[in-house]
């Protein structure tokens, strides 16, 4: 019985006009439920839902767009555990997306891969050195600052789950501390706090009287914080790490 109703779903599922498709998505993310419904995403075949969610990557409304890239990075997670090539094309979409031959802009792309990279190792594994490059001046380096505000989250984000694996983009981010983009100072400071970047305690006590207030999505909610107290965050994380390599026990002979 279960399988019949759920074979009856997914029919109904198809039928859906993409204007329906994409009506019942913007519902979800904006629902005041969101946290709790966010496997719904995962219920409609993938290659349908992922297009509307492209579409609110653009959103002029902030928590729609960041909602867009949470439910994304949960769709091509979901995507990937059964079909590893259509989440790899779905990165591949983004990376175009960025990319100058593409016509576009790529807004939103940066922080969906970052979303969709924080979410599953083996994506992780693949699209990692590609996320870091756009934040590389040697690399596919972002000269647009919102979109650099994009890249530096992202990293930040997948330093949440997976830091081992963004490491090497330390280097790379501390010239961005210096930015005249207060966003770009205070996503960089936030990133560099979650790294324990080496190097970093005097550009991010520079920033510490920066009283500039940024948005910042933060555990699926959107707040404001001032660049200043996310530098003194970032230096209060530096000096907890440095105490607790400190206090390890030293294994005699190691």
């Amino acid at each position: 019985m279960r399988q019949g109703s759920s074979s009856k779903k997914q029919m109904k599922t198809a039928r859906l006009s993409g204007r329906e498709l994409k009506r019942k998505v913007l519902a979800l993310l904006q629902s005041d439920d969101f946290d709790q419904r966010l496997n719904d995403f995962c219920q409609w075949p993938a290659r349908q839902v992922i297009n509307p969610l492209f579409s609110f990557l653009l959103s002029s409304e902030e928590q729609t767009r960041w909602r867009a890239i949470t439910a994304m990075g949960e769709v091509v997670a979901h995507l990937a555990e059964k079909d590893m090539e259509s989440a790899r094309i779905i990165m591949r979409r983004l990376i175009w997306s960025l990319n100058d031959e593409s016509g576009g802009i790529g807004w939103g792309a940066p922080e969906a891969m970052g979303e969709i990279i924080a979410s599953h190792g083996r994506l992780a594994q693949e699209f990692v050195r590609v996320l870091i490059s756009y934040i590389r001046e040697d690399g596919n380096f972002l000269e647009y600052e919102p979109l650099q505000r994009g890249a530096l989250w992202a990293v930040g984000r997948v330093a949440q789950s997976r830091s081992d694996l963004v490491q090497d983009a330390v280097p790379h981010l501390l010239p961005y501390l210096a930015s005249t983009d207060a966003s770009v100072r205070g996503l960089a400071a936030w990133t560099v706090g979650l790294l324990g970047a080496e190097g970093a305690r005097p550009p991010l006590e520079a920033l510490v009287e920066d009283k500039t207030e940024i948005p910042l999505y933060l555990d699926r909610k959107l707040v404001r914080r001032s660049v200043g107290n996310l530098a003194k965050e970032a230096l209060a994380s530096k000096k907890r790490q440095a105490t607790d390599e400190q206090a390890s026990p030293q294994v005699p002979g190691g």
